[in-house]
């Protein structure tokens, strides 16, 4: 009963961190979106010039490639997928553009 309890313990900590850090990473990717002008074209919540996260994190949801595609699109810019303007690159690092992906698709 005693194992039992520890395995349920260290499981719910493991949970609780995590959590604890996921919100720490969408303050810093948020941050990170205001510092690099990702706001003048996107929102959360609402299409602007661009796409919504939210709108990106539905369309490929449960796709697998699509964090690594996303990188490069955001580090190289890319269109054609959301209409007729293109995104242009963006001066952000390969960890940043990570980030910022991350933090989209888990919207």
């Amino acid at each position: 009963m005693k194992t039992s309890l520890m395995v349920i313990a260290a499981a719910a900590a493991v949970v609780f961190a995590g959590g604890a850090n996921a919100a720490v990473d969408a303050a810093k990717a948020k941050a990170l979106a205001q510092s690099k002008n990702c706001l003048a074209c996107h929102a959360t919540d609402k299409k602007l010039v661009g796409p919504s996260y939210m709108e990106i994190a539905k369309k490929y949801k449960g796709n697998k490639d699509a964090a690594a595609m996303l990188n490069k699109k955001v580090i190289n810019g890319g269109g054609g997928v959301w209409g007729t303007i293109p995104m242009p690159p963006n001066p952000v690092k390969e960890d940043e553009a990570k980030l910022l992906v991350d933090w989209i698709l888990s919207l």
